[in-house]
């Protein structure tokens, strides 16, 4: 999950925790929406809206997700989903690249 293509790019940036994470939205053909961001060393806490596959592209997560008592670690090449309404936490010690994908809402 490295390469996109026929995607509509956004030029505006989500910046996050004072541009230690930035982020930006692409839209796939068929409407899917993800984001492609870094994430400099840091502690942060992220809520979600709607389920989410976080793939990590490059570097480490430490991640605790809700209702987890351990952290886990993510590398290059590896994935999580979160669920959604909920929240996350995130230790970054080196910097990070990261793809996340919004689940559909099941109606």
């Amino acid at each position: 999950m490295t390469e996109f293509k026929n995607v509509t790019a956004l030029a505006q940036s989500n910046v996050y925790f004072d541009g230690k994470v930035i982020s930006h939205k692409i839209i796939l053909a068929d409407g899917t929406e993800k984001t492609l961001g870094v994430m400099m060393p840091g502690e942060y806490t992220f809520d979600t809206n709607v389920a989410e596959i976080m793939a990590v592209t490059a570097g480490e997560m430490n991640v605790l997700l809700a209702g987890a008592n351990d952290w886990q670690i993510f590398r290059a090449g590896e994935s999580y989903q979160v669920a959604a309404n909920s929240q996350f936490k995130l230790k970054i010690t080196a910097v990070c690249d990261y793809v996340c994908s919004y689940l559909p809402r099941l109606v």
